[in-house]
């Protein structure tokens, strides 16, 4: 691949409501697109996803990297492997900025792939993309008659597996989970936190008054508070999810998995792209640690289609999957078709969103993204 040139923009789609938990309140895409044309006229998209409360990203931080290494990556990025070893020279920017790099490294596959003529699956070397893929009923911290009407709207349209956001306030929080519970008694739930407590002893407390046992408990304590979250699994009866905590693989060592109590959720955008999310998923599966595939709140079609490249590779190990909501949040997508989940929360692939005659990640983009107002 010969690249011609590297463009970003920044991309506000308004959502359909507002979704709310601990650490924010969005009502709109917070995303940055970049476009990566290349000398055999194929252009290939990437999205990222930057949060200051996760990875200490902005959109203007984004911007400003991709114009630092426009150049570079321009003049020496020709295939995956020149591509992996420009991750490995700078991998610690990249730790700095993984939403950036995640929106300009899948513009690159994009673009790259389609010059091959093939598959995201197939320049990564990966099998093709085929099968049924099951998500999670997401519910934000809404009032409590938003929250039932959510309830229902995914109830009816078949869901068992839900994640709560919750506050931390146990009579709150209970009576949200008793509105999951009577709709569907038999529903899988896990409870996202959003760093809400400070010590291992006021999780515990909360866990103890609940009034269900949840199947896992997301982020309870502050990002990369090692020696307070080893305290917690030493002592927790519920499995504790890695979301803030868990950015890159220097993250993994620190962490006791001795208890097998121990989930990471795996998103593209904060791990910093594709190849650096694969290595890390691939970390977890040979230490038979249960990987959740998880998404940002307002991501398009573009990371719910890589997101399903790990969901694909690494299915034997991934025990739940978040995104794919499409235009039911989103007021639009950038795509033709919105990849998006039906019935009973799943999502088949080949499917109508996918069009294999497009190479690349499969999917059909709106005309002249960088010259509207998408």
């Amino acid at each position: 691949m010969n690249i011609r040139d590297i463009q970003a923009r920044t991309l506000e789609i308004p959502f359909r409501l507002n979704f709310k938990h601990h650490s924010a309140d969005r009502s709109r895409t917070q995303t940055i697109l970049v476009r990566t044309r290349t000398l055999n006229e194929h252009v290939g998209f990437g999205e990222g996803c930057p949060r200051e409360y996760v990875t200490s990203e902005t959109l203007s931080g984004c911007l400003a990297f991709l114009e630092q290494h426009t150049t570079d990556l321009t003049d020496n990025i020709h295939s995956v492997s020149d591509l992996a070893t420009w991750i490995d020279q700078h991998e610690h920017q990249i730790d700095t900025n993984p939403a950036a790099w995640c929106a300009i490294e899948l513009s690159l596959l994009d673009a790259m792939s389609k010059d091959l003529g093939q598959s995201i699956e197939a320049t990564l070397g990966t099998r093709p993309l085929s099968g049924t893929f099951q998500y999670t009923a997401v519910l934000g911290d809404n009032s409590q008659t938003a929250f039932a009407e959510l309830v229902t709207r995914y109830v009816a349209l078949g869901f068992d597996d839900f994640k709560v956001k919750i506050t931390g306030e146990e009579k709150n929080d209970s009576e949200k989970l008793s509105l999951v519970l009577n709709a569907a008694p038999e529903a899988r739930i896990r409870l996202d936190a959003n760093n809400i407590w400070e010590t291992a002893g006021e999780v515990l407390a909360y866990l103890s008054e609940l009034s269900c046992t949840p199947y896992a408990l997301e982020e309870p304590l502050q990002p990369r508070a090692f020696g307070e979250l080893n305290r917690l699994l030493a002592k927790t009866p519920v499995p504790i999810i890695l979301d803030e905590s868990f950015l890159n693989k220097g993250h993994f060592e620190p962490i006791d998995t001795t208890n097998d109590n121990v989930f990471v959720n795996v998103r593209v955008s904060k791990m910093g792209g594709l190849i650096r999310s694969r290595a890390i998923a691939r970390l977890l599966s040979d230490a038979h640690i249960p990987i959740i595939i998880g998404a940002q709140v307002g991501e398009t079609s573009l990371l719910t289609r890589a997101a399903l490249c790990l969901a694909n590779e690494f299915d034997d190990g991934v025990i739940a999957q978040e995104g794919a909501f499409g235009t039911l949040l989103l007021e639009t997508d950038i795509t033709d078709e919105s990849l998006m989940f039906g019935s009973n929360g799943r999502l088949v692939c080949p499917g109508a969103a996918i069009d294999v005659a497009a190479n690349g990640f499969e999917i059909r983009y709106k005309s002249d993204l960088f010259g509207t107002n998408v």
